[in-house]
Order: structure tokens, then C-alpha cells, then sequence
């Protein structure tokens, strides 16, 4: 966009067109200037605003703290999870402003940020934290190029995830458990127990953590043997939490239930009832499924108490999203069709189910090779 200067009597002025505006041609003037220099300057930097739509952060002075400050609350405030908003603050915090935030926004380049990947994976970092840290200087860069302008290119286009060769076993990594190990857990925390109730709906659903501690009593219908997902717990911190969307829409969802966990849960039902009546006025009102005997509500936190005793007590290594792994490998192992699986455990995408679940769906497409052969013999 082209514009002028001129002298006006004793001062100079800067214009530029504005273009048609409700059917009018506009211009832009502003004089009082002591120089013609000082009226180009003025008119360069209102140009630049005027390009920007107003915005007042020069791309050459950013930071990298200061840029992804500014991603966070434009960005992922808006648009993400609580529980994002909180996992994407702790990264952006405790590991891309230490090793990156000092420097120019425009002065990252691919091998810095590959350096920086490299350095987070021989750390020992788990696979899915390095995936998490690339996702998040992915998309933060690629925000600052469009629509925030900041920078010409996104350099983490050219950054590759280092290969993982330190898991040579899927199932290891998704913290599976055996029918033995669980027996051995149920055992340790019976009928009446805190956590009887979480583990046993986790085992038979898949369902998440959140997803569970959420669960109220008008989220199961015993007759139709069914549980809507609605909601997940969230943690708010400092020892309050409420309750808040799912991970995904299509977590929002039905879960069939068999009559060994509707069993369970209507005598869950009636010992909560009888738990109210011994407690009278000490019991703790509320309409969750998982509570103590006093009606106080089990929670995400609680969760995370019950994984550190199954660890050290009964030296089964566990945390509680490893119920939801087994259910889904025992599911596929012994035949049931993918795409149900992917639905009751609320994944957007079939893939994710395949590429989570890939040592069981590898074997079954040899199981399914097997079948063919087996056809063919036949003849």
C-alpha cells in the first residue's frame, strides 16, 4: 500500500488510501510534523498498523516466552480443555521457556528446535511426552506464520520425532494387566472398600479416570444395561473440582454393560442407601457413583492413591488408565470388532484404536491370514 507526505504551512503530514469504505474512497491524514523525515517515519509505522490491523508487537523483538505467552491466552485458553490449558502450560512453563524463551521468535530454526527434541528424548522422557512437546511447538509455530503473521516460516516442518527404539514391547508399554494381577487387586480392595466400585466400572467399560469419578447415578440405566458418558472430572487444583465436558465429542457416548457389572452396581446401590441411613446427618449428600462409606466423593486424586499401593503394596506395576488398555486388548484378543471397540472407548479415529491396540491388531490380521490358508487347504 502506497502513501505521501506534504507540507502544510510550517508542519508536514503523512496519507494513505483506505480504499472504498461503505461505498466512499477514504484516506487516512495526520500532520503536525516538524520535518518531512519524521512525517515518512510516522507514516511508515501507521502503514505497518494498518497492514496488521492494528497490532502493536513487532515481529523482530519477540521472544519465544513471550510468543508462546501470548499463543496460550489467544489460542489455547480459548479453544482447549481445561486439562489441556493446565498440560500445556506445565510444557510451555517447565520445558520450552528453560531451554528456548530467551531467544528471537525469528531466530528458531530447525536444527535448535531439533536439538531440543533430541536432547527431551535421551532424557528418558516417555515417547508420548516427546510426541506432546512436538505437537505443541507445532502448533504454536504454525500459528505464529498464520494468522498471527509473527514469522515468515514454521521451522518445526523440518523436525522429525526421533525413532523409539527403547520400547520393544506394546504391551509393556501400555501397562497391561492379568486376570491374575487384577484378581490380586480386587482382593485387596473387596465389596465395601473405597475403590471396589472405580476399578470394577473401569475393568468392564474401558471408561477413563474422569470419566468415571464423573459418573452419577442418572448416567446408568440398570434396565437397558447401559452408561451415557457425559461428563470427566476435571481438577481445578487446590482441592476443588467439578465437572466438565469429555476428552473428545465422540466421547460423549453409550456403553453396554453386562449383567456381571449391573449385578455389582445395583448392590453398589442399595449399600450406598444403607450407608446414608448409618450416617444420618454426617453422610454426604450426593448423587456420584464412586464414594467412600460417608458419601464423600472418590475422585481423580484418589485415583492416583489407589495406583501408588498397588505398586508398592502388591508390586503389580499399574496406574489406573492400564484397566482401560486391558479392557480393550482382552476385547480384541478374543475377537470383537474393531470399530466397536472404537466407539465404546470414545476414539475419534479407527486408527487410533489400531495404532494404540497394533501388537493385538497385528496379530489378528495373521490370525486372519491363518483363516485364509486354512480355506484354501481345504479345497
Amino acid at each position: 500500500m502506497q502513501g505521501g507526505t506534504r507540507k502544510r504551512g510550517s508542519t508536514w503530514s503523512y496519507y494513505f488510501d483506505l480504499g472504498m469504505v461503505e461505498g466512499k474512497r477514504k484516506k487516512k491524514e495526520k500532520g503536525g510534523f516538524k520535518t518531512k523525515k519524521e512525517a515518512q517515519e510516522a507514516l511508515r509505522i501507521a502503514l505497518n498498523e494498518y497492514e496488521k490491523c492494528g497490532s502493536i508487537i513487532e515481529e523482530s523483538n519477540i521472544s519465544v516466552s513471550d510468543y508462546f505467552d501470548y499463543w496460550y491466552k489467544e489460542y489455547v485458553i480459548i479453544n482447549c480443555k481445561y486439562n489441556t490449558q493446565d498440560y500445556y502450560k506445565r510444557i510451555i512453563n517447565n520445558h520450552i521457556k528453560p531451554m528456548l524463551g530467551i531467544y528471537k521468535l525469528k531466530s528458531l530454526t530447525p536444527a535448535l528446535l531439533q536439538e531440543f527434541i533430541n536432547k527431551k528424548y535421551l532424557s528418558g522422557l516417555s515417547k508420548s511426552s516427546i510426541e506432546n512437546f512436538y505437537s505443541v511447538l507445532s502448533s504454536g509455530l504454525k500459528s505464529a506464520v498464520y494468522p498471527y503473521q509473527f514469522i515468515k516460516d514454521n521451522p518445526m516442518q523440518y523436525v522429525k520425532l526421533p525413532k523409539d527404539n527403547k520400547s520393544k514391547n506394546a504391551k509393556d508399554d501400555l501397562k497391561l494387566i492379568s486376570l491374575e494381577d487384577y484378581n490380586k487387586i480386587t482382593t485387596r480392595f473387596p465389596v465395601g472398600s473405597n475403590f471396589y466400585i472405580p476399578l470394577q466400572i473401569a475393568f468392564h467399560t474401558g471408561m477413563r479416570g474422569g470419566e468415571v469419578t464423573a459418573l452419577q447415578w442418572n448416567d446408568i440405566d440398570l434396565n437397558n444395561k447401559t452408561i451415557q458418558v457425559h461428563h470427566t472430572l476435571i481438577n481445578k487444583g487446590k482441592g476443588i473440582f467439578e465437572l466438565g465436558t469429555p476428552k473428545t465429542i465422540s466421547s460423549n457416548r453409550t456403553i453396554v454393560i453386562g449383567d456381571t457389572l449391573v449385578n455389582i452396581l445395583k448392590k453398589h446401590s442399595l449399600l450406598q442407601k444403607e450407608n446414608k441411613l448409618r450416617y444420618g446427618k454426617y453422610y454426604t449428600n450426593s448423587n456420584f457413583v464412586c464414594t467412600k462409606e460417608n458419601g464423600e466423593h472418590i475422585t481423580t486424586d484418589s485415583l492416583k492413591y489407589l495406583s501408588r499401593i498397588i505398586n508398592y503394596e502388591l508390586g503389580i506395576t499399574f496406574n489406573f488408565h492400564s484397566l482401560r488398555h486391558t479392557h480393550a486388548t482382552m476385547l480384541l484378543e478374543a475377537g470383537a470388532n474393531i470399530k466397536d471397540i472404537q466407539v465404546r472407548l470414545g476414539h475419534s479415529k479407527l486408527s487410533t484404536t489400531m495404532d494404540t491396540y497394533s501388537h493385538v491388531t497385528n496379530k489378528m490380521k495373521n490370525d486372519t491370514v491363518n483363516i485364509l490358508e486354512n480355506i484354501i487347504s481345504k479345497k
